[in-house]
């Protein structure tokens, strides 16, 4: 028989264990944020020889073997390229972008099936560090990297030069002068509206408008991407041809073809550019990696082209075939995920993803053909936004500041040299609709 004595006991026990559950939760979840946004804060990686200032070369990259991407490494190894290490700097983001993680933190969940998700407003989805036993967990990052905070709200590459070139042979084949254009309509934390913009009758998350300036030949060809908050739905996209002076639908083939004849495809546009829905995600492993992060204000830039009149210099680029930034790349914390093509005719049969884990952002990623042979390697260097052009000071956007996209088979390359403004003056939604795309191409 149960005492009346032994009634309150147990009532205290229980009371003492609900008291002690909601003072951790707290704690818990804090510890949750720190780690995801702050994984430096305690402590600087740190690797056996590896210091910041050294040079790794063919001479020397056996002994870094486990800290660069095997593609990477067999650039260094052929003495293609070498790397210059960086100081392991924070990259914060916007403090408006990690509480929107904190406050909604435990609320968001995968659906059913691949593409859904619920309970998503704004922030990083699924801060939690991923577990190697969630069959979701390659998913989960998927859905961080879709909605992180790359270029923020919203932003434009302002302008954009992209160059075609020989890797035999280093001749620039071909110069195209673009502007590039970002803006969410969805989870929007830093510019108004937040957090979102209204109407939004197609129900949209994201748009890129792409306008070509230069050569003559391709002058005024206008792309334009919408992509809807429900993931299952295809995206619709626009292409103007200025030579033409018509607007067309692109057909879903389309994105994965050759763009402007470049060695990217649009679904490469940051990395990946495209449904969370159209690959099979799959975490490999987490570990700390050599990661294209730099000052940009700090290099040695290229004063020779594309100089602004505000003396702003863009990144330089040298190496095999002129196919690699002139940049230093620091030791960070990266998850490995690998994306499978759903669709069996896709030109690819994977993509390895190697992600940042402060930012989100993809640096690196590492692309397969059908036979399963390495095709392509992707390099977007990612610029402290304090040591850049001043109005992206205090923005805690990661920048993309240059790439490189190698075409391994083909011996060729495009590279990009950037300009990114995060000011959202220069993307008003009324960029971002067909009509626009009419009305600048009349």
């Amino acid at each position: 028989m149960t005492t009346t004595k032994t009634k309150s006991v147990l009532r205290l026990l229980i009371a003492g264990c609900i008291a002690g559950l909601v003072s951790t939760a707290p704690l818990a979840n804090e510890a949750v944020i720190t780690n995801s946004f702050y994984p430096y804060k305690t402590e600087t990686p740190g690797f056996k020889g590896l210091e910041p200032g050294m040079v790794i070369n063919q001479n020397n990259v056996a002994q870094f073997k486990e800290i660069i991407d095997p593609a990477f490494y067999g650039f260094i190894e052929k003495g293609w390229t070498s790397i210059t290490v960086g100081e392991t700097t924070t990259f914060d983001l916007h403090p408006n972008y990690v509480e929107a993680t904190r406050v909604a933190l435990g609320d968001v969940a995968l659906g059913d099936q691949v593409g859904e998700i619920n309970g998503w407003q704004a922030g990083r989805p699924f801060p939690q560090e991923p577990d190697a036993n969630d069959p979701r967990a390659g998913e989960k990052l998927a859905w961080n990297y879709k909605y992180g905070y790359n270029w923020g709200d919203s932003a434009a590459i302002y302008p954009f030069y992209w160059k075609y070139r020989d890797m035999d042979s280093g001749k620039v084949e071909r110069t195209i002068k673009f502007n590039f254009h970002f803006l969410n309509y969805k989870g929007r934390v830093i510019q108004e509206p937040t957090p979102e913009i209204t109407p939004n009758p197609s129900d949209l998350f994201r748009a890129i408008y792409v306008q070509v300036l230069d050569p003559a030949d391709v002058r005024n060809t206008q792309l334009l991407i919408h992509r809807a908050a429900d993931d299952l739905k295809r995206d619709n996209s626009w292409l103007y041809l200025g030579f033409q002076r018509r607007v067309r639908r692109l057909a879903t083939g389309q994105v994965t073809d050759a763009f402007l004849g470049s060695d990217l495809m649009i679904e490469d546009f940051e990395g990946y550019n495209g449904r969370i829905s159209d690959m099979d995600w799959t975490y490999k492993g987490t570990r700390y990696m050599l990661m294209p992060f730099y000052n940009h204000n700090d290099l040695t830039l290229d004063s020779e082209t594309h100089s602004d009149s505000d003396g702003y210099q863009v990144v330089s680029f040298s190496g095999q075939g002129g196919c690699f930034p002139n940049i230093t790349w620091q030791l960070r914390k990266v998850h490995e995920v690998e994306s499978v093509p759903v669709d069996e005719s896709h030109p690819l049969s994977k993509r390895v993803h190697f992600m940042d884990t402060q930012t989100f952002t993809i640096p690196r990623t590492v692309s397969y053909d059908r036979k399963g042979s390495l095709w392509k390697t992707f390099t977007i260097g990612q610029a402290h936004p304090d040591h850049h052009l001043p109005k992206n000071e205090g923005t805690g956007v990661s920048i993309d500041d240059s790439f490189s996209m190698i075409d391994v088979q083909a011996s060729h390359c495009t590279t990009g040299q950037f300009k990114g403004q995060v000011d959202p003056e220069m993307s008003p939604p009324s960029m971002f609709n067909v009509q626009h795309l009419r009305a600048t191409g009349s």
